[in-house]
C-alpha cells in the first residue's frame, strides 16, 4: 500500500518535526492568505448563485491545502493544467481577483467574454493551460505539453490535477502510461475528495488506493494527507525536482474531502450523511494550518485573523459589485475569432443576429 505522508496532525500540530520543510514564513502567510480567500470567495459564489445572480458554480471548499500547497511548490517556468474545481490554484497562481470574478460572470471584461461554464479558467500568462469540464480532458495535453518541453530541453515541469472520478477514465490511464514510457517531466495530482458527484471512491476503483496505480506505469505514487498544506507542498516539490532532474512523472494523490455540493446543482444530502461532513469540518485545513501559524510559528493572532478576514470581504464584494455591474459580451462576438477571415457562414448567421 502506497505510504500515507503527513507533516502536520488535524489539531495543527507537527507529526514528525524532522518532515517540516524549509519555508519562509512570509511564504507561508501569503499561502494562508490565499487559501482563506479562496473560501471566502467560494462562499460568496455559492451565494450569488442562490440568489440567482450568477450562474452554476463548483465548490472547493474543504480543498484549500491539497490546491495552494501544489501550485505553490511550481517554479516561475513551470505550467499547471487544472480541473474546473481548482480555484485555489488559479488565486495561488497570481490571477487577480478581477479577472476571476469577470470569468465567473463571464462579462465583456472576461478575456473568454463568457464563452463558457464559470469555472473553466484559462489564463496564459499566469501559465494556466485552458480547462474543459469533461473529466480527465486536460491530462492528456498536460503529457504533451511537458513532453514538447523535454524535447525542447525547455526544464519546465507541468502540473496537471484532477478528481478521484478522472482515475476511472480512459484519458488518466493512457496519460500515464504515455508519461511512464517517456518519462515526461510531470506531477500527476489527483484530488481525491472522496466522490465523483455521488459516486464514492469505493465503487470507483478495486484498488487500495489511488497512489498505487503509478507502479502498474513505471513510477512512483505517494499518498498524501490533502488537508495538509506543508505535506501536499513538500510531496509536490520533490516531485517538480525528481522530474526536472530527467527522472520521470509522480502521482501524487491528496486524499482530501469536499465539504460543499459537487456543484451548486446537487444536493450532497441525497449520497452522504450530516454527519459525516461534520466529521470531515473538524479535520478543516484552513483551520490546520492557522493554528500551526499561531503555535508552531508564532505568525499569527486572532487579531491578525479578523482583520484578514474583514480585509478580503471588502475586496471581494467590492470587485463583485464591479464585476456584476460591468456589460455582458455582444452578442457579435460570438462570431469573432473563430476564423481569421469570416467564411460566409458565419457572415449569414451574424446577419441574422443583427
Amino acid at each position: 500500500m502506497a505510504e500515507f505522508f503527513q507533516i502536520l496532525n488535524p489539531d495543527g500540530q507537527l507529526a514528525d518535526g524532522s518532515k517540516e520543510p524549509d519555508i519562509s514564513g512570509q511564504k507561508l502567510l501569503e499561502a494562508y492568505r490565499n487559501a482563506v480567500l479562496t473560501r471566502i470567495l467560494d462562499e460568496k459564489m455559492i451565494a450569488l448563485h442562490r440568489q440567482g445572480r450568477m450562474g452554476t458554480y463548483a465548490s472547493c471548499a474543504g480543498q484549500e491545502a491539497t490546491q495552494v500547497g501544489s501550485a505553490l511548490a511550481l517554479g516561475e517556468n513551470d505550467w499547471l493544467f487544472p480541473m474546473y474545481r481548482d480555484l485555489g490554484m488559479m488565486v495561488q497562481m497570481g490571477v487577480k481577483l478581477g479577472d476571476l470574478l469577470n470569468r465567473l460572470f463571464g462579462n465583456a471584461d472576461d478575456l473568454s467574454l463568457g464563452r463558457d461554464l464559470p469555472n473553466v479558467f484559462a489564463w496564459r500568462k499566469n501559465r494556466v493551460f485552458s480547462v474543459s469540464v469533461p473529466i480527465a480532458s486536460q491530462v492528456c495535453p498536460g503529457v504533451g505539453f511537458a513532453l514538447a518541453a523535454k524535447l525542447k530541453h525547455d526544464p519546465l515541469v507541468v502540473l496537471t490535477s484532477f478528481g478521484d472520478g478522472a482515475t476511472s477514465s480512459s484519458e488518466f490511464h493512457t496519460s500515464m502510461n504515455f508519461a511512464g514510457v517517456y518519462k515526461a517531466p510531470i506531477v500527476f495530482l489527483c484530488e481525491n475528495n472522496q466522490y465523483a458527484i455521488s459516486v464514492p471512491v469505493s465503487a470507483q476503483t478495486a484498488s487500495r488506493t489511488i497512489a498505487v496505480k503509478a507502479r502498474a506505469y513505471g513510477f512512483d505514487g505517494i499518498r498524501v494527507d490533502g488537508n495538509d498544506l506543508l505535506a501536499v507542498y513538500s510531496s509536490v516539490r520533490s516531485a517538480i525536482e525528481k522530474a526536472r532532474r530527467g527522472e520521470g512523472p509522480t502521482l501524487i494523490e491528496c486524499y482530501t474531502y469536499r465539504l460543499g455540493p459537487h456543484s451548486t446543482s446537487d444536493d450532497w444530502k441525497k449520497y452522504r450523511s450530516a454527519q459525516e461532513v461534520e466529521d470531515w469540518r473538524k479535520k478543516d485545513p484552513l483551520l490546520r494550518l492557522r493554528r500551526y501559524l499561531e503555535e508552531n510559528r508564532k505568525l499569527w493572532s486572532q487579531d491578525d485573523e479578523r482583520e484578514l478576514r474583514s480585509s478580503l470581504e471588502a475586496i471581494i464584494n467590492s470587485e463583485v459589485q464591479r464585476a456584476e455591474a460591468a456589460p455582458q459580451p455582444e452578442v457579435s462576438s460570438m462570431f469573432e475569432d473563430v476564423f481569421q477571415d469570416k467564411t460566409a457562414t458565419l457572415i449569414e448567421q451574424s446577419r441574422e443576429e443583427e
